[in-house]
């Protein structure tokens, strides 16, 4: 059974770094520019994700997010924007590598505004904590304790976490079957 985990946790943390270097490329290609719109950088990653791996598979919908959308969650499906010169903008993208998914987002910020590059170090700092200090408590920590902690670490920080949920776990790529309006980005 430990040589299945230690297969899993190593697959796992290939398509992990697989999906960083997707991000990392990215940014060196500047995808993200003033003036494109959110549909129009998700089709670029999309493409280079092609390109550079053979990623066809999804396993949530690929989120483009710039300014104002990226208020609303997960779920909601806002107009299509285009970012603009001092904008905060995130992607979430679940490429699926040889059929183990990687869950994986990263925040960027236009211009130079000291707030929204506050949020960023912000949110980037609260992730590592948040992987630490499941990673300490994972045999006893239950989901609700754990989205405390996270709320907990948003407001030491000045903000007020926004989200229903504060992670999941990632493996196989478990989605067999993906329906009507769900498929739009996949």
């Amino acid at each position: 059974m430990s040589t299945l985990l230690s297969d899993t946790a190593q697959r796992l943390i290939e398509a992990q770094e697989k999906a960083k270097a997707l991000f990392d490329a990215v940014e060196h290609q500047g995808l993200i520019q003033p003036g494109r719109m959110e549909s129009e950088i998700n089709q670029a990653i999309y493409d280079l994700a092609f390109e550079m791996f053979g990623i066809r598979k999804y396993w949530h919908k690929r989120i483009v997010r710039a300014g104002i959308n990226t208020l609303y969650p997960y779920r909601h499906n806002p107009p299509d924007l285009a970012v603009q010169a001092d904008d905060i903008v995130f992607l979430d993208f679940g490429p699926v590598f040889e059929d183990w998914e990687a869950d994986f987002g990263r925040t960027y910020v236009l211009g130079n505004d000291p707030v929204k590059h506050k949020l960023k170090r912000d949110t980037e700092r609260a992730f590592e904590v948040g992987c630490q200090y499941y990673a300490q408590h994972r045999d006893t920590i239950t989901g609700r304790a754990f989205f405390q902690y996270m709320q907990d670490l948003a407001k030491q920080a000045g903000w007020e976490f926004g989200g229903p949920i504060a992670g999941h776990i990632v493996g196989r790529f478990p989605h067999e079957r993906i329906e009507g309006d769900e498929r739009k980005h996949y």
